[in-house]
């Protein structure tokens, strides 16, 4: 209200609405658990396209199957992906170099490589006088690169440059400090015994670049983050690091992710496979997140399928995951473009991220519009064959005439006909997980407000708001808002007892979607009558 009324007129009062929508929470972003051949350690890194993942991770590898899925995972619709590079050694080795420096020469400045792995040896180094040159010799240029092995010679396929550097700790061009916060390629340390020393200076090249003598290689090392599927205590350390690498998802808020692939579980034993989809199943679950389930690699036919789904060695079911069958054939282009065995799990993250932005969630990633892009069914399946997987929870991946490569099938694998689930089918569980993390992120609000009648109010007028938008978008069931959902918060769902615990219940209830998967069209023929 205004302070004082002092003249006869009108006066303008800003009321709170008291509202607070409720923003959808993101549906399709994908975390990828794997070896790559570089990037940094468990930690998950955001990427949102082919090419900032192939700078931090590099290309393909034979040995990373995530290296395969990750690019088939944007050319088919993905758009975020979440990338957490494991190892299986305890202190996998890092490639270095040591510059000296003085007379006569001591250590001065350590160089190593940003992170693990034989990439690293890839990397060279040159110190070099400042243009003009420094009179006191305490000022230096660094010059960083990385060069590949390419076609018998080398190609540089990245630089760094670092100009006026000192080693004096504290001033603005501390070489320290400046490389380690701007360098993707290098970290440095001063030696402890020989502080302040400056690295032995080449002379420039006319331009002022380092001539080639100056270079020098960081050290050559083996990869000791290599994946040796023939030894046992190799795999199974790797299965073990590829479950630990789960928990720097928990680091990411305040974002989330919502899809998890693990193409890596191609590479491990039957039982190793197991624990490790297993141990994923249940962090996705809690997570709020879904799973993409690869086959292992090897299986003849549906009916091979058919029987691992069912034996021991399956992962556990669950409606938080899906599976895919068969395996994808792809280009190699580590092996001249000849083909190579890879699992569907990044391709199907793809197609339910590209379905998600064109449809919506609610509406299944399968069918004629649910095409594979860079990829196709390393086996063929007919109608037979997807008779015998669809009722097991097994969904297909078809090749049709002039449609091509397709998702043929659309459940979790707690999706089994004998299950009768409500959790049967693919697009109403991610449905259900979307509005649940929806509202868990919009109504944050809600924490330490009065626990009566006017924030009950408030809820139910959010929370409604919410549920009305997706109604009208078409994602539930039913004609009429009472027929398509339900918003209640009040005396009937939060008592007396619960305010005195100081909880506040919340009853959301929907009609959802569900996939027509079996079409019947009834032929009748009307004999003897003319058609006009």
């Amino acid at each position: 209200m205004p302070a004082t009324f002092t003249y006869p007129g009108l006066y303008v009062e800003e009321v709170p609405s008291g509202v607070h929508p409720i923003v959808g929470a993101s549906t399709s972003d994908t975390a990828f658990v794997d070896y790559f051949p570089r990037g940094p350690v468990g930690v998950a890194t955001r990427v949102t396209s082919l090419e900032e993942f192939q700078r931090s991770f590099g290309t393909q590898d034979a040995q990373s199957e995530a290296s395969y899925a990750v690019p088939l995972y944007f050319q088919n619709g993905g758009q975020v992906a979440w990338i957490v590079r494991v190892v299986p050694a305890a202190n996998p080795a890092v490639a270095t170099r040591m510059l000296t420096g003085g007379s006569p020469a001591q250590d001065a400045l350590r160089v190593n490589a940003a992170n693990p792995g034989a990439w690293g040896s890839h990397v060279e180094v040159a110190a070099v006088q400042t243009v003009p040159a420094d009179a006191s010799g305490k000022t230096f240029n660094l010059f960083v690169r990385e060069r590949v092995p390419e076609g018998g010679g080398s190609r540089v396929v990245a630089t760094e440059t670092y100009r006026n550097l000192t080693m004096a700790v504290g001033t603005a061009g501390y070489a320290v400090g400046v490389i380690n916060d701007g360098s993707t390629l290098v970290n440095v340390a001063e030696p402890t015994n020989t502080p302040g020393r400056v690295p032995t200076l080449a002379a420039p090249g006319p331009s002022g670049d380092p001539p080639d003598s100056a270079w020098q290689a960081l050290s050559t090392i083996s990869d000791p983050t290599v994946i040796d599927a023939t030894t046992h205590q190799a795999v199974t350390g790797f299965a073990n690091a590829l479950q630990t690498g789960l928990a720097a998802l928990d680091r990411i808020d305040p974002f989330r992710f919502n899809l998890l692939c693990l193409p890596a579980t191609a590479v491990l034993g039957a039982n190793d496979a197991k624990a490790t989809l297993d141990a994923a199943i249940a962090y996705a679950a809690g997570k709020r997140a879904f799973l993409v389930v690869d086959p292992p690699p090897g299986l003849a036919d549906a009916a091979a399928m058919q029987t691992f789904l069912l034996g021991a060695t399956a992962p556990a079911p669950s409606p938080n995951a899906a599976i895919y069958f068969p395996r994808l054939s792809v280009s190699d282009q580590l092996a001249a473009g000849r083909l190579r065995e890879v699992g569907p799990s990044g391709v199907v993250a793809g197609v339910y991220a590209r379905t998600d932005s064109t449809r919506g969630t609610w509406k299944a990633p399968a069918g004629i519009d649910a095409t594979l892009s860079g990829a196709v069914p390393a086996k063929g399946l007919n109608d037979a064959d997807s008779g015998r997987l669809n009722p097991l929870g097994i969904n297909a991946l078809r090749t049709f005439p002039v449609i091509g490569p397709v998702v043929w099938g659309a459940r979790t694998l707690f999706g089994a006909d004998q299950r009768a689930s409500e959790w049967k089918y693919v697009p109403v569980r991610r449905m259900a997980l979307y509005i649940e993390n929806s509202l868990v992120g919009g109504l944050n609000w809600v924490v330490f407000e009065p626990n009566d009648e006017p924030l009950w109010a408030q809820i139910r007028l959010n929370v409604g708001a919410f549920m009305q938008d997706l109604f009208r978008q078409g994602a539930f069931q039913g004609t009429t808002p009472r027929e398509a959902y339900l918003v209640k918060c009040d005396r009937t769902t939060t008592t007396q007892s619960d305010v005195d615990k100081g909880i506040v219940n919340i009853l959301v209830g929907f009609a959802p979607l569900k996939p027509a998967e079996f079409v019947v069209i009834r032929i009748q023929q009307l004999a003897g009558q003319s058609q006009s």
